[in-house]
């Protein structure tokens, strides 16, 4: 049971809806303005940048932490480190390097299930791309960089946020598979194949909540940041 403690408190974690607190704050409810969206794009456009930066880095963090927490507390049995959560010996018979990348990756998931569905929102929450590069940054760090560097490229070329935001999400399983491979991961037999999975997860989850946004690039309604004027 003690194995499932990260995963439950990292569901918590990004549950907590930023956007929609920070609007309350200010007598509006971001649901009802801009795309209806509680994500920092959509507080940006309502409440400014100072706020949806913020909004941002929060968003960010509450996939950061909670799977940093994950990565050092649930280890494999043999690794010396007294605060580890141990795996019992019936998981250990089965392969308990397997079991420990298993819930580590699975950590990371439930953050941004806890984003995107949050109980307290009626389980409608935001897109998960901030929470998702929070815990891309704990996972993958190298492949967070360049996720970055790839939506602000797209960014600047298209100037809308979900096209730059649905690029990034469908390189992140070819990224994962880049670096193992880079890395000779695959030769020898040693690549994360939970984080394989959880980076397809991941990129389907993203571009699913990208639906709406996806009708309304074909239907040329969708929102776009004009470039400032000089």
């Amino acid at each position: 049971m003690n194995l499932w403690l990260c995963p439950l408190i990292a569901f918590l974690c990004g549950s907590v809806p930023f956007g929609l607190l920070f609007g309350k704050a200010r007598g509006i409810d971001v649901r009802e303005h801009g795309s209806g969206n509680i994500g920092a794009t959509n507080v940006v456009r309502v409440l400014g940048k100072p706020l949806g930066i913020t909004c941002l880095l929060l968003d960010v963090l509450k996939g950061l932490i909670p799977t940093i927490i994950g990565l050092s507390l649930i280890r494999f049995v043999g690794m010396k480190n007294p605060l580890s959560l141990v795996l019992l010996e019936g998981h250990a018979e089965i392969h308990p390097m397997l079991t420990a990348q298993v819930f580590q990756v699975l950590t990371g998931l439930c953050a941004i299930l806890g984003h995107n569905y949050s109980p307290w929102v009626r389980f409608r929450g935001g897109k998960g791309i901030a929470t998702s590069g929070g815990v891309l940054i704990a996972l993958m760090p190298a492949a967070a960089l360049l996720l970055v560097i790839i939506w602000a490229v797209v960014f600047w070329l298209s100037r809308y946020v979900s096209v730059a935001s649905i690029c990034a999400a469908v390189s992140v399983p070819l990224l994962n598979i880049w670096g193992a491979y880079f890395h000779g991961k695959f030769a020898d037999g040693t690549w994360n194949k939970p984080l394989l999975v959880f980076s397809i997860l991941i990129s389907a989850l993203a571009v699913y909540k990208h639906r709406g946004n996806i009708e309304r690039l074909r239907n040329g309604t969708e929102n776009r940041f004009s470039k400032k004027k000089s």
